[in-house]
């Protein structure tokens, strides 16, 4: 991976997101999605740590949440691209995961699917984030992405996101506060996505638009 002329500094925020080298799709199944969750979860843990085969079946590891190289606020997993809201806690600690977490779920889809090369469309994107309400508008836009892309009309009904967890409706492993000490309630930040649903899908329907006449 090349280096990047402006390192990531400890303790800020970080959009990051990537999509599939010739958008092909990256998650295809069920399992595909799940792999990546706990790929993710794995890898955001600092020093050593039983091999990954073993951590995905969750019996033996029980990290440090104190120990880790990047918090994970929020996500957002779709067919040929991710989204992922980091904030950086170690020197290097978003390179080093964005790079372990690629690596492997690399080799896991090329041996499933029996491929070869870069999954991945080069070098990960990543946007600094700089102000309170950036960041909160962030998570809104990544949660928004299955409903504003027409993948379900429910977002609650989006697996592989972090929106439910943010609703208190499943356990997970985001730190949901840089986002919800914002708002009183789980509630009130669900009303905060919600209201922002219906320029989201004009903006997509303007994108699609002319993506057409191209």
């Amino acid at each position: 991976m090349p280096s990047r002329i402006f390192p990531f500094t400890n303790d800020y925020f970080y959009h990051v997101y990537n999509r599939g080298s010739e958008k092909r799709l990256i998650f295809k199944s069920r399992r595909d999605y799940q792999r990546f969750i706990k790929t993710i979860n794995y890898y955001q843990h600092l020093g050593p740590k039983p091999k990954f085969s073993h951590f995905s079946q969750f019996q033996t590891f029980k990290p440090d949440p104190f120990k880790k190289i990047v918090d994970i606020v929020c996500f957002c997993l779709m067919p040929n691209h991710f989204h992922l809201l980091l904030k950086q806690l170690t020197d290097g600690g978003i390179t080093e995961f964005v790079s372990k977490v690629s690596n492997s779920y690399t080799k896991y889809y090329n041996t499933k699917y029996n491929r070869v090369g870069p999954l991945l469309q080069g070098e990960f994107k990543s946007v600094l984030i700089e102000k309170d309400e950036q960041l909160i508008h962030l998570s809104r836009y990544i949660h928004l992405n299955p409903r504003v892309s027409l993948l379900v009309k429910d977002l609650e009904s989006y697996e592989w996101s972090s929106y439910k967890e943010y609703l208190d409706q499943i356990k997970g492993f985001c730190v949901k506060q840089e986002i919800l000490g914002f708002f009183k309630y789980p509630k009130d930040y669900k009303q905060f996505v919600l209201n922002q649903l219906n320029y989201g899908e004009k903006l997509e329907q303007i994108k699609h638009q002319v993506l057409e006449e191209i």
